[in-house]
Protein backbone atom coordinates (compact mmCIF):
# COMPACT_ATOMS: atom_id res chain seq x y z
CA UNK A 1 0.00 0.00 0.00
CA UNK A 2 1.12 3.56 -0.63
CA UNK A 3 2.06 5.90 2.18
CA UNK A 4 -0.40 8.54 3.33
CA UNK A 5 1.00 11.73 4.85
CA UNK A 6 -0.72 14.57 6.65
CA UNK A 7 -0.17 18.18 5.62
CA UNK A 8 -0.40 20.78 8.39
CA UNK A 9 -1.67 23.66 6.28
CA UNK A 10 -1.01 27.34 6.79
CA UNK A 11 -4.77 27.85 7.24
CA UNK A 12 -4.88 25.34 10.11
CA UNK A 13 -1.85 26.96 11.74
CA UNK A 14 -3.43 30.40 11.41
CA UNK A 15 -6.67 29.15 12.96
CA UNK A 16 -4.84 27.66 15.96
CA UNK A 17 -2.80 30.83 16.33
CA UNK A 18 -5.99 32.89 16.40
CA UNK A 19 -7.53 30.56 19.00
CA UNK A 20 -4.42 30.94 21.16
CA UNK A 21 -4.34 34.74 20.84
CA UNK A 22 -8.07 35.06 21.57
CA UNK A 23 -7.55 32.81 24.59
CA UNK A 24 -4.72 35.03 25.84
CA UNK A 25 -6.85 38.15 25.38
CA UNK A 26 -9.76 36.55 27.25
CA UNK A 27 -7.41 35.48 30.04
CA UNK A 28 -6.05 39.02 30.43
CA UNK A 29 -9.52 40.60 30.26
CA UNK A 30 -10.83 38.08 32.79
CA UNK A 31 -7.93 38.75 35.16
CA UNK A 32 -8.40 42.53 34.88
CA UNK A 33 -12.16 42.44 35.44
CA UNK A 34 -11.84 40.03 38.37
CA UNK A 35 -9.08 42.07 40.01
CA UNK A 36 -11.03 45.34 39.67
CA UNK A 37 -14.36 43.90 40.92
CA UNK A 38 -15.48 43.99 44.54
CA UNK A 39 -15.73 40.77 46.50
CA UNK A 40 -17.87 41.87 49.44
CA UNK A 41 -20.83 39.86 48.25
CA UNK A 42 -18.72 36.77 47.63
CA UNK A 43 -17.13 37.00 51.09
CA UNK A 44 -20.55 37.37 52.68
CA UNK A 45 -21.80 34.33 50.79
CA UNK A 46 -18.70 32.39 51.84
CA UNK A 47 -19.28 33.19 55.52
CA UNK A 48 -22.91 32.12 55.26
CA UNK A 49 -21.98 28.85 53.60
CA UNK A 50 -19.27 28.12 56.15
CA UNK A 51 -21.78 28.73 58.92
CA UNK A 52 -24.31 26.42 57.28
CA UNK A 53 -21.72 23.67 56.87
CA UNK A 54 -20.62 24.04 60.48
CA UNK A 55 -24.23 23.66 61.59
CA UNK A 56 -24.59 20.52 59.46
CA UNK A 57 -21.42 19.07 60.93
CA UNK A 58 -22.38 19.91 64.51
CA UNK A 59 -25.58 17.90 64.08
CA UNK A 60 -23.38 14.78 64.11
CA UNK A 61 -21.63 13.38 67.16
CA UNK A 62 -19.08 15.37 69.14
CA UNK A 63 -16.10 13.53 67.77
CA UNK A 64 -16.92 14.38 64.18
CA UNK A 65 -17.79 17.90 65.19
CA UNK A 66 -14.37 18.31 66.73
CA UNK A 67 -12.72 16.98 63.57
CA UNK A 68 -14.63 19.47 61.47
CA UNK A 69 -13.76 22.28 63.84
CA UNK A 70 -10.09 21.37 63.51
CA UNK A 71 -10.52 21.33 59.73
CA UNK A 72 -12.05 24.79 59.80
CA UNK A 73 -9.25 25.97 62.10
CA UNK A 74 -6.69 25.43 59.36
CA UNK A 75 -8.62 27.73 57.05
CA UNK A 76 -9.05 30.40 59.71
CA UNK A 77 -5.31 30.72 60.12
CA UNK A 78 -5.27 32.99 57.09
CA UNK A 79 -3.68 31.01 54.28
CA UNK A 80 -5.48 33.11 51.71
CA UNK A 81 -2.37 33.59 49.57
CA UNK A 82 -2.66 35.57 46.36
CA UNK A 83 -5.54 37.84 45.28
CA UNK A 84 -8.66 36.10 43.98
CA UNK A 85 -7.91 36.79 40.31
CA UNK A 86 -4.42 35.33 40.58
CA UNK A 87 -5.64 32.27 42.48
CA UNK A 88 -8.13 31.67 39.67
CA UNK A 89 -5.33 31.92 37.11
CA UNK A 90 -3.21 29.47 39.13
CA UNK A 91 -6.15 27.11 39.61
CA UNK A 92 -6.86 27.04 35.88
CA UNK A 93 -3.19 26.62 35.05
CA UNK A 94 -3.19 23.49 37.18
CA UNK A 95 -6.53 22.21 35.80
CA UNK A 96 -5.28 22.43 32.23
CA UNK A 97 -1.89 20.98 33.09
CA UNK A 98 -3.51 17.86 34.52
CA UNK A 99 -6.21 17.70 31.84
CA UNK A 100 -3.87 17.88 28.83
CA UNK A 101 -1.28 15.66 30.51
CA UNK A 102 -4.09 13.10 30.59
CA UNK A 103 -4.70 13.42 26.85
CA UNK A 104 -0.99 12.86 26.17
CA UNK A 105 -0.48 9.87 28.46
CA UNK A 106 -3.71 8.25 27.29
CA UNK A 107 -2.21 8.41 23.79
CA UNK A 108 0.55 6.07 25.01
CA UNK A 109 -1.91 3.99 27.03
CA UNK A 110 -4.22 3.45 24.04
CA UNK A 111 -1.31 2.21 21.91
CA UNK A 112 -0.04 -0.03 24.72
CA UNK A 113 -3.48 -1.59 25.15
CA UNK A 114 -3.63 -2.40 21.43
CA UNK A 115 -0.23 -4.08 21.44
CA UNK A 116 -0.79 -5.97 24.69
CA UNK A 117 -4.17 -7.25 23.46
CA UNK A 118 -2.69 -8.08 20.03
CA UNK A 119 -5.51 -6.04 18.51
CA UNK A 120 -5.59 -5.74 14.74
CA UNK A 121 -8.63 -3.53 14.16
CA UNK A 122 -6.81 -0.35 15.25
CA UNK A 123 -3.72 -0.75 13.04
CA UNK A 124 -4.78 2.11 10.77
CA UNK A 125 -5.31 4.71 13.49
CA UNK A 126 -2.51 4.14 16.02
CA UNK A 127 -0.47 7.08 14.70
CA UNK A 128 -3.15 9.47 16.05
CA UNK A 129 -2.65 8.66 19.77
CA UNK A 130 1.10 8.51 19.05
CA UNK A 131 0.94 12.13 17.86
CA UNK A 132 -1.06 13.16 20.94
CA UNK A 133 1.64 11.68 23.17
CA UNK A 134 4.17 14.21 21.86
CA UNK A 135 2.67 16.66 24.36
CA UNK A 136 4.19 14.58 27.21
CA UNK A 137 7.60 16.30 27.49
CA UNK A 138 5.96 19.73 27.30
CA UNK A 139 3.41 18.63 29.91
CA UNK A 140 6.20 17.43 32.20
CA UNK A 141 8.13 20.70 32.01
CA UNK A 142 4.96 22.76 32.48
CA UNK A 143 3.82 20.63 35.40
CA UNK A 144 7.07 20.85 37.34
CA UNK A 145 7.64 24.57 36.71
CA UNK A 146 4.04 25.59 37.35
CA UNK A 147 3.90 23.54 40.55
CA UNK A 148 6.52 25.79 42.10
CA UNK A 149 4.54 28.84 40.94
CA UNK A 150 1.13 27.73 42.19
CA UNK A 151 1.94 25.50 45.16
CA UNK A 152 1.19 27.95 47.98
CA UNK A 153 -2.22 28.81 46.51
CA UNK A 154 -3.28 25.45 45.08
CA UNK A 155 -1.77 23.04 47.63
CA UNK A 156 -2.74 23.99 51.17
CA UNK A 157 -0.42 21.37 52.69
CA UNK A 158 2.70 23.27 51.49
CA UNK A 159 2.36 25.90 54.25
CA UNK A 160 5.08 25.24 56.82
CA UNK A 161 3.11 26.51 59.84
CA UNK A 162 0.60 23.65 59.44
CA UNK A 163 3.25 21.32 60.86
CA UNK A 164 3.71 23.25 64.10
CA UNK A 165 2.21 21.88 67.33
CA UNK A 166 -1.59 22.12 67.38
CA UNK A 167 -1.57 24.73 70.16
CA UNK A 168 0.59 26.96 67.89
CA UNK A 169 -1.77 26.68 64.93
CA UNK A 170 -0.68 23.36 63.45
CA UNK A 171 -3.02 20.92 61.74
CA UNK A 172 -3.04 17.43 63.21
CA UNK A 173 -4.61 15.78 60.15
CA UNK A 174 -2.13 17.27 57.67
CA UNK A 175 0.78 16.53 60.03
CA UNK A 176 -0.25 12.89 59.92
CA UNK A 177 0.14 12.89 56.14
CA UNK A 178 3.45 14.78 56.08
CA UNK A 179 5.64 11.78 55.17
CA UNK A 180 3.61 11.32 51.98
CA UNK A 181 5.08 14.59 50.71
CA UNK A 182 8.21 15.40 52.73
CA UNK A 183 9.94 12.07 53.47
CA UNK A 184 12.82 11.75 54.26
CA UNK A 185 13.08 15.45 55.11
CA UNK A 186 11.35 17.27 57.97
CA UNK A 187 7.70 18.17 57.54
CA UNK A 188 7.16 21.69 56.25
CA UNK A 189 10.55 21.95 54.51
CA UNK A 190 10.99 20.92 50.87
CA UNK A 191 8.57 18.20 49.64
CA UNK A 192 11.31 16.20 47.96
CA UNK A 193 9.38 12.93 47.95
CA UNK A 194 6.47 14.61 46.14
CA UNK A 195 8.61 16.43 43.55
CA UNK A 196 10.82 13.41 42.83
CA UNK A 197 7.68 11.31 42.22
CA UNK A 198 6.33 13.89 39.80
CA UNK A 199 9.59 14.03 37.81
CA UNK A 200 9.99 10.25 37.90
CA UNK A 201 6.49 9.65 36.52
CA UNK A 202 7.09 11.89 33.54
CA UNK A 203 10.52 10.40 32.90
CA UNK A 204 9.13 6.86 32.94
CA UNK A 205 6.15 7.74 30.75
CA UNK A 206 8.35 9.57 28.24
CA UNK A 207 10.91 6.75 28.10
CA UNK A 208 8.28 4.16 27.24
CA UNK A 209 6.70 6.54 24.74
CA UNK A 210 10.07 6.93 22.97
CA UNK A 211 10.75 3.18 22.97
CA UNK A 212 7.31 2.27 21.62
CA UNK A 213 7.44 5.09 19.07
CA UNK A 214 10.83 3.92 17.83
CA UNK A 215 9.51 0.44 17.08
CA UNK A 216 6.31 1.79 15.49
CA UNK A 217 8.22 4.06 13.10
CA UNK A 218 10.71 1.31 12.30
CA UNK A 219 7.84 -0.60 10.70
CA UNK A 220 7.76 2.02 7.93
CA UNK A 221 11.24 0.97 6.80
CA UNK A 222 11.42 -2.67 7.80
CA UNK A 223 8.67 -5.27 7.43
CA UNK A 224 10.29 -7.54 10.01
CA UNK A 225 7.76 -8.53 12.68
CA UNK A 226 10.42 -8.10 15.41
CA UNK A 227 9.42 -4.42 15.76
CA UNK A 228 5.85 -5.42 16.59
CA UNK A 229 7.09 -7.90 19.22
CA UNK A 230 9.38 -5.31 20.81
CA UNK A 231 6.58 -2.74 20.91
CA UNK A 232 4.33 -5.33 22.57
CA UNK A 233 6.99 -6.06 25.20
CA UNK A 234 7.44 -2.38 26.04
CA UNK A 235 3.66 -1.91 26.10
CA UNK A 236 3.12 -4.74 28.58
CA UNK A 237 5.73 -3.30 30.95
CA UNK A 238 4.35 0.21 30.53
CA UNK A 239 0.81 -0.90 31.45
CA UNK A 240 2.01 -2.28 34.79
CA UNK A 241 3.96 0.92 35.53
CA UNK A 242 1.08 3.12 34.43
CA UNK A 243 -1.36 1.27 36.70
CA UNK A 244 0.70 2.35 39.71
CA UNK A 245 1.93 5.77 38.63
CA UNK A 246 -1.43 7.06 37.36
CA UNK A 247 -3.10 6.32 40.70
CA UNK A 248 -0.34 8.02 42.71
CA UNK A 249 -0.42 10.95 40.28
CA UNK A 250 -4.15 11.30 40.95
CA UNK A 251 -3.52 11.43 44.69
CA UNK A 252 -0.58 13.84 44.35
CA UNK A 253 -1.81 16.24 41.70
CA UNK A 254 -5.53 16.46 42.46
CA UNK A 255 -6.68 14.72 45.64
CA UNK A 256 -4.02 16.42 47.80
CA UNK A 257 -5.58 19.78 46.90
CA UNK A 258 -8.21 18.84 49.53
CA UNK A 259 -5.74 17.46 52.11
CA UNK A 260 -8.35 16.71 54.80
CA UNK A 261 -10.35 14.55 52.42
CA UNK A 262 -9.53 11.30 50.70
CA UNK A 263 -11.23 8.65 48.62
CA UNK A 264 -9.91 5.13 48.03
CA UNK A 265 -11.52 5.26 44.57
CA UNK A 266 -9.96 8.52 43.44
CA UNK A 267 -7.16 6.95 41.40
CA UNK A 268 -9.72 4.97 39.41
CA UNK A 269 -11.95 8.02 39.09
CA UNK A 270 -9.27 10.24 37.58
CA UNK A 271 -8.08 7.46 35.27
CA UNK A 272 -11.65 6.92 34.03
CA UNK A 273 -11.96 10.63 33.25
CA UNK A 274 -8.60 10.69 31.47
CA UNK A 275 -9.37 7.51 29.53
CA UNK A 276 -12.79 8.35 28.10
CA UNK A 277 -11.62 11.88 27.36
CA UNK A 278 -8.60 10.52 25.47
CA UNK A 279 -10.83 8.15 23.49
CA UNK A 280 -13.04 11.07 22.47
CA UNK A 281 -10.02 13.12 21.39
CA UNK A 282 -8.60 10.24 19.31
CA UNK A 283 -11.98 9.65 17.67
CA UNK A 284 -12.51 13.33 16.89
CA UNK A 285 -9.10 13.64 15.23
CA UNK A 286 -9.71 10.45 13.21
CA UNK A 287 -13.10 11.75 12.03
CA UNK A 288 -11.70 15.18 11.13
CA UNK A 289 -8.86 13.57 9.16
CA UNK A 290 -11.27 11.29 7.29
CA UNK A 291 -13.51 14.21 6.41
CA UNK A 292 -10.45 15.95 4.95
CA UNK A 293 -9.57 13.00 2.73
CA UNK A 294 -7.08 11.19 4.98
CA UNK A 295 -7.10 7.75 6.65
CA UNK A 296 -8.74 5.82 3.83
CA UNK A 297 -7.87 2.62 5.70
CA UNK A 298 -10.35 3.58 8.43
CA UNK A 299 -13.98 2.76 7.75
CA UNK A 300 -17.33 2.69 9.56
CA UNK A 301 -16.42 -0.57 11.29
CA UNK A 302 -13.40 1.01 12.95
CA UNK A 303 -15.45 4.03 13.96
CA UNK A 304 -18.05 1.67 15.41
CA UNK A 305 -15.39 0.00 17.57
CA UNK A 306 -13.95 3.19 19.00
CA UNK A 307 -17.47 4.60 19.36
CA UNK A 308 -18.30 1.56 21.50
CA UNK A 309 -15.28 2.38 23.65
CA UNK A 310 -16.57 5.92 24.24
CA UNK A 311 -20.07 4.63 24.97
CA UNK A 312 -18.87 1.88 27.32
CA UNK A 313 -16.33 3.92 29.23
CA UNK A 314 -18.73 6.83 29.66
CA UNK A 315 -20.84 4.32 31.59
CA UNK A 316 -17.70 3.10 33.40
CA UNK A 317 -16.86 6.68 34.44
CA UNK A 318 -20.42 7.10 35.73
CA UNK A 319 -20.15 3.83 37.65
CA UNK A 320 -16.96 5.03 39.37
CA UNK A 321 -18.49 8.47 40.03
CA UNK A 322 -21.66 7.00 41.52
CA UNK A 323 -19.79 4.38 43.57
CA UNK A 324 -17.61 7.08 45.14
CA UNK A 325 -20.59 9.37 45.75
CA UNK A 326 -22.88 6.63 47.10
CA UNK A 327 -20.35 5.25 49.61
CA UNK A 328 -19.68 8.73 50.99
CA UNK A 329 -23.38 9.66 51.00
CA UNK A 330 -24.35 6.43 52.77
CA UNK A 331 -21.61 6.62 55.43
CA UNK A 332 -22.48 10.29 56.12
CA UNK A 333 -19.17 11.04 57.86
CA UNK A 334 -18.57 14.84 57.97
CA UNK A 335 -14.91 14.71 56.95
CA UNK A 336 -15.96 12.79 53.82
CA UNK A 337 -19.27 14.45 52.96
CA UNK A 338 -17.77 17.95 53.17
CA UNK A 339 -16.24 17.35 49.71
CA UNK A 340 -19.61 16.88 48.05
CA UNK A 341 -21.48 19.37 50.25
CA UNK A 342 -19.10 22.09 49.08
CA UNK A 343 -19.76 21.20 45.44
CA UNK A 344 -23.52 20.70 45.68
CA UNK A 345 -24.52 23.42 48.17
CA UNK A 346 -22.33 26.25 46.84
CA UNK A 347 -24.06 28.11 44.00
CA UNK A 348 -20.71 28.67 42.21
CA UNK A 349 -20.28 24.92 41.69
CA UNK A 350 -23.77 23.44 41.91
CA UNK A 351 -24.51 23.99 38.21
CA UNK A 352 -21.17 22.41 37.24
CA UNK A 353 -21.91 19.40 39.45
CA UNK A 354 -25.09 18.57 37.53
CA UNK A 355 -23.72 19.68 34.13
CA UNK A 356 -20.90 17.19 34.72
CA UNK A 357 -23.38 14.30 34.81
CA UNK A 358 -25.34 15.57 31.81
CA UNK A 359 -22.29 16.02 29.56
CA UNK A 360 -20.36 12.94 30.64
CA UNK A 361 -23.13 10.39 31.06
CA UNK A 362 -26.62 11.27 29.87
CA UNK A 363 -25.73 12.79 26.49
CA UNK A 364 -23.07 10.21 25.43
CA UNK A 365 -25.32 7.40 26.63
CA UNK A 366 -28.38 8.60 24.74
CA UNK A 367 -26.59 9.75 21.58
CA UNK A 368 -24.39 6.64 21.16
CA UNK A 369 -26.92 4.03 22.22
CA UNK A 370 -27.78 2.72 18.75
CA UNK A 371 -25.46 0.81 16.41
CA UNK A 372 -25.82 3.35 13.59
CA UNK A 373 -24.91 6.26 15.86
CA UNK A 374 -21.40 4.86 16.36
CA UNK A 375 -20.85 4.52 12.61
CA UNK A 376 -21.77 8.04 11.48
CA UNK A 377 -19.03 10.66 11.50
CA UNK A 378 -21.50 13.53 11.90
CA UNK A 379 -22.83 12.12 15.17
CA UNK A 380 -19.36 11.27 16.47
CA UNK A 381 -18.37 14.88 15.67
CA UNK A 382 -21.20 15.95 17.97
CA UNK A 383 -20.58 13.51 20.83
CA UNK A 384 -16.77 13.77 21.05
CA UNK A 385 -16.66 17.54 21.74
CA UNK A 386 -19.40 17.06 24.35
CA UNK A 387 -17.23 14.47 26.12
CA UNK A 388 -14.07 16.56 25.78
CA UNK A 389 -15.73 19.67 27.22
CA UNK A 390 -17.57 17.60 29.82
CA UNK A 391 -14.41 16.11 31.24
CA UNK A 392 -12.76 19.51 31.34
CA UNK A 393 -15.61 20.50 33.67
CA UNK A 394 -14.98 17.27 35.58
CA UNK A 395 -11.41 18.39 36.30
CA UNK A 396 -12.64 21.90 37.04
CA UNK A 397 -14.89 20.42 39.71
CA UNK A 398 -12.06 18.31 41.13
CA UNK A 399 -9.66 21.25 41.47
CA UNK A 400 -11.41 24.63 41.76
CA UNK A 401 -13.48 24.21 44.96
CA UNK A 402 -10.42 22.98 46.85
CA UNK A 403 -8.35 25.96 45.68
CA UNK A 404 -10.88 28.78 45.56
CA UNK A 405 -13.19 27.57 48.33
CA UNK A 406 -16.32 29.75 47.99
CA UNK A 407 -14.79 32.32 45.62
CA UNK A 408 -14.60 30.16 42.52
CA UNK A 409 -16.22 31.19 39.27
CA UNK A 410 -16.40 30.47 35.59
CA UNK A 411 -15.69 33.14 33.01
CA UNK A 412 -13.06 34.62 30.72
CA UNK A 413 -10.15 33.34 32.83
CA UNK A 414 -11.31 29.74 32.55
CA UNK A 415 -12.22 29.95 28.85
CA UNK A 416 -9.04 31.84 27.94
CA UNK A 417 -6.65 29.46 29.70
CA UNK A 418 -8.38 26.42 28.17
CA UNK A 419 -8.15 27.95 24.68
CA UNK A 420 -4.42 28.62 25.06
CA UNK A 421 -3.72 25.03 26.13
CA UNK A 422 -6.04 23.63 23.46
CA UNK A 423 -4.33 25.57 20.67
CA UNK A 424 -0.88 24.50 21.87
CA UNK A 425 -1.87 20.85 22.30
CA UNK A 426 -3.55 20.58 18.89
CA UNK A 427 -0.58 22.36 17.24
CA UNK A 428 1.89 19.85 18.74
CA UNK A 429 -0.36 16.93 17.78
CA UNK A 430 -0.87 18.02 14.18
CA UNK A 431 2.78 18.95 13.75
CA UNK A 432 3.73 15.47 15.00
CA UNK A 433 1.37 13.86 12.47
CA UNK A 434 3.40 15.38 9.64
CA UNK A 435 6.60 13.63 10.75
CA UNK A 436 5.58 10.12 9.67
CA UNK A 437 2.99 8.35 7.51
CA UNK A 438 -0.53 8.27 8.99
CA UNK A 439 -0.36 4.50 9.23
CA UNK A 440 2.36 1.85 8.99
CA UNK A 441 2.06 0.08 5.64
CA UNK A 442 4.20 -2.79 7.03
CA UNK A 443 2.17 -3.29 10.22
CA UNK A 444 1.72 -7.09 10.54
CA UNK A 445 -2.01 -6.70 11.25
CA UNK A 446 -2.86 -4.04 8.68
CA UNK A 447 -4.58 -6.55 6.39
CA UNK A 448 -6.69 -7.75 9.31
CA UNK A 449 -7.69 -4.15 9.95
CA UNK A 450 -8.57 -3.55 6.31
CA UNK A 451 -10.92 -6.55 6.33
CA UNK A 452 -12.34 -5.77 9.79
CA UNK A 453 -16.12 -6.02 9.81
CA UNK A 454 -18.65 -5.98 12.65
Amino acid sequence: MTEERFSFTAKAKRTLLIIGIVGLVLLIVGALTTSSGGHGEEESHALNTITENSMLASADDEQHGTATAEEGHGDEEGHHGSPTWLKRVFSNLWINNVYFTGLAIIGVFFIAIQYAAQAGWSAGMKRIPLAMAHWLPIAGVLMVISWFAVKSDVFHWTHADLYLPVEEGGDEIIKGKASLWYWPMAAGTFPIFYVVRMVLFFVLWYMFFIWIKREMLAEDLDANVKHWYKARKYSAIFLVIFAVTSSIAAWDWVMSIDPHWFSTMFGWYMFASWWVNGLAAITLIVVMLKQNGYLKVVNANHLHDIGKFIFGFSIFWTYIWFSQFLLIYYANIPEETVYFIQRIETSNYKWVFFLNLILNFFLPFLLLMTRDAKRHMSLLKLVCPIVIVGHWFDFYLMVTPGVMQFEGGFGFIEIGMAMIFLAAFVWVTLQSLTKAPLYAKNHPMLQESLHHHI
